[in-house]
């Protein structure tokens, strides 16, 4: 357990585009809540890249053949965090975006301009409140 990493090498990819074009935001940010793969403080605005094994997608994700005990518990917990995380988030009406992995990979460049898409909004919104 103690290999993984806490970034992934396409959150890595994800935000060196985001930065490319000009976004600025702090990556893993341990002071917020479930550490979001990008945040914007200023915007209220954070962003989670969620791995299909770890967070458990429905298509992709796969279960250990062996110790499934252990790994049906602790895949759980990480989805029942990921609810905790979320509904933290709105409840304190900042702007969040889950993304799959398979999502970027299926078409990077569709998904980055999502993310894109939605920071320029988000900051649209908290800017004329």
């Amino acid at each position: 357990m103690q290999a993984i990493r806490s970034q992934s090498r396409l959150e890595n990819q994800v935000s060196r585009e985001l930065w490319r074009r000009g976004f600025r935001f702090r990556k893993n940010d341990k002071t917020l809540f479930g550490n979001p793969d990008i945040s914007i403080k200023k915007y209220k605005i954070v962003i989670f890249i969620d791995s299909c094994f770890w967070h458990g997608c429905e298509d992709h994700g796969n279960r250990p053949k062996s110790n499934q005990d252990y790994w049906d518990k602790k895949l759980a917990r990480n989805r029942a965090r990921d609810i905790e995380v979320t509904d933290y988030y709105k409840k304190n009406n900042w702007h969040i975006k889950r993304m799959w992995e398979h999502e970027i990979k299926m078409d990077f460049e569709k998904a980055v301009d999502e993310l894109a898409v939605f920071i320029q909004r988000s900051k649209r919104k908290e800017t004329l409140s």
